[in-house]
Formats: structure tokens, sequence, C-alpha cells
């Protein structure tokens, strides 16, 4: 039986307008994530991966942001047609975020027992104190953390990065949120807490079979645990697909260009990594023709003289690309 989708996100368009002139941050994206799955999107700083979650749950600043259009469906509901006071109904119990530092999201003058307890009663009219403060220590000893009831007393700043993470992830299990979207949830964290923190995510979907966006730019954090990659590249998806997909038969350039940047554990110690050459382009002064031109090595005159690619099916079914050139193993098509 195939896993109904979760999240369906249409042609998805977010600008922010500033002096510079309209800065096209989400450019026509649309992708989509199943039930019980971990999704990973990927790219660079910069390529709009993390406005494009924001865009979803509408926590665009405006101004100078603005959600010009797309639809983004939720268990059945267009979420762009909600008003405000229905998407706080929304966040938190059907989608949480994980943002990328909590140590600037958790409120340093709260402990964490008040912020748990906080936002379950807010989403729960008829929760009393003592069951809130229940319900926060179960989520916490749900996440792995120790001596749950002493951490409830804890104020951000006396955890530990890995911890005030775990306190996070812990908000949304409280909620019992249908779909988590975690932004660079490994930040600044050490290799073994990344791991740990990852196989947390993982858990989540197991036990309560919650569905998982993971937005980073290391693609080697999550090719271990993701069921399918969305590349991004100055505010578009260049390349999509199953996670396998995108590692034994890249297709795009970009994604070749991530893969071949990424350290290999069974790599000769003197080799060195390929990074990719070249800048991210200005999206306030975007080309005609396709983004990733100036840094591609695969480039030719004809990518210049054209529009900017479109999403088009490549190989196994499930597999999309944006690129004029169809690169295989390192060998365009032509």
């Amino acid at each position: 039986m195939e896993e109904k989708i979760l999240l369906d996100v249409k042609n998805l368009r977010t600008s922010f307008f500033t002096d510079a002139g309209e800065v096209k941050s989400v450019n026509d994206v649309s992708f989509y994530v199943k039930e019980k799955e971990i999704v990973a999107v990927v790219g660079e700083s910069g390529s709009g991966k993390s406005v494009t979650q924001l865009s979803v749950l509408q926590l665009i600043q405006s101004p100078p942001g603005k959600i010009l259009g797309g639809e983004v469906w939720f268990e059945g509901e267009n979420l762009l047609t909600y008003s405000k006071k229905q998407m706080c109904g929304i966040r938190g119990n059907g989608i949480s975020m994980i943002f990328q530092e909590p140590m600037t999201s958790l409120n340093p003058v709260y402990t964490i027992g008040n912020q748990l307890t906080e936002v379950l009663r807010a989403h729960h009219k008829n929760m009393t104190k003592q069951e809130a403060w229940k319900r926060g220590v179960e989520a916490l000893a749900a996440v792995g953390i120790p001596d749950p009831e002493a951490r409830m007393k804890n104020y951000p700043f006396e955890m530990s990065g890995g911890m005030r993470q775990r306190a996070m992830i812990a908000i949304s299990v409280a909620c019992n949120s249908r779909l988590i979207v975690a932004d660079e949830p490994t930040t600044a964290l050490d290799v073994t807490t990344q791991a740990q923190v990852m196989e947390l995510l993982l858990s989540l979907v197991e036990k309560n079979g919650t569905s998982i966006i993971v937005v980073t730019h290391n693609l080697g954090l999550v090719t271990r645990y993701a069921d399918r990659i969305y590349v991004m590249y100055a505010g578009r998806i260049v390349e999509s697909g199953t996670t396998e997909m995108l590692l034994t038969n890249p297709r795009h350039p970009y994604t070749l260009g991530l893969l071949a940047s990424v350290p290999k554990l069974d790599s000769d110690k003197e080799e060195k990594l390929i990074p990719i050459e070249g800048t991210p382009p200005n999206l306030a002064q975007m080309p005609e023709y396709c983004s990733f031109y100036p840094r591609c090595p695969y480039a030719c005159e004809e990518c210049r003289q054209k529009e900017a690619p479109v999403l088009r099916p490549v190989g196994e079914e499930g597999h999309f690309m944006a690129c004029h050139r169809d690169v295989k193993g390192g060998k365009t098509d032509g």
C-alpha cells in the first residue's frame, strides 16, 4: 500500500523586496513529503532551503518578505489560504520546526519546563499545569535526556548544545506533531552528537510515525537517514530523487559537485577534496539562463543561449533534474 502524501507544496514563490531589488529566494519550488518519511533538502547557504520551509509555515517577516504564490497542501488543506490565527493552530500541533540554533530559539530567562508547558497549554486549552508538566517530563525522557524531572528546572544556558537541541525536539514530541522540520539540526554540534541527534529523529519516524524534513548543507550527513533528497540551488530545486538515485547516479553537475566535496573514510589521506569553484549568484540579479552556468564544469555556450532549465524526468521513475545537459558518471550526453 502506497504511503499517503502528508505535505504537498506546489509552485511556491517567495521574494524579499530590498533596495537592491527583488530577491527571489524561493522560485517556483514544488516538493512533497509522505507519511513516515524522512526527506532532506540540501544545498549551499543562501540556496533558499530555510526560506522555503519558513514559507510553508508562513513565518516570513513582511516586509521585506512576501509569499507571492503557490500552494501548500497539508492534510487536504491549503495552508496559504489560512489566517494568522488558523496558522497558530497548525504550528506545533500539525507542523513543528526545529530552528538552526537552539540557544537563540529557547528563551534564556525561562526554564525548559516553563517553555515546554507553555507550548503544550497553548495548543491544549483544557490541559492543567500539572498535566503539562508531566507531559513535558515524558517528552524529555523520550528524546533521551537523563533525569528529565531535574532538567525541566534548568535554564537553556545550563545545558549543552546537544541537550538544548534535544529539548527543542522534545517540544515537537510533546505536541505530537505530524511533521517536523529540522533546520540545520546539527549546526555547531560535534560529530558524535550530530549522529545522536539524527538517530533520535530517525527513532521518531519509527516509534511515532512522524514525517521529517531535514534542511542541511551537509549532504554526507543525511545520506544514511533520508528516504529522498531535494537539491536546491539559487532558489530552485535542481535535482530530486531517492537517496540511492542521487548517490549512485547523480545527474546534475551541482549534485556531482556536492558529492565530490564530501570527505570519504575510504579515500587516500593525500587525496584532496574537490570544491565547487566560484560563488552562488546574486538572487537580486538572476540571469535568464541557467544560474549554475558560471560555475558548471560541463557548461557550453548553448547553456547560456537557452532559458533556465526546468525539472524533467531522467533515469529511473521518480528521478528529476533541471539541466540542459545530462551528466552521467562525470560525462555529458553531448
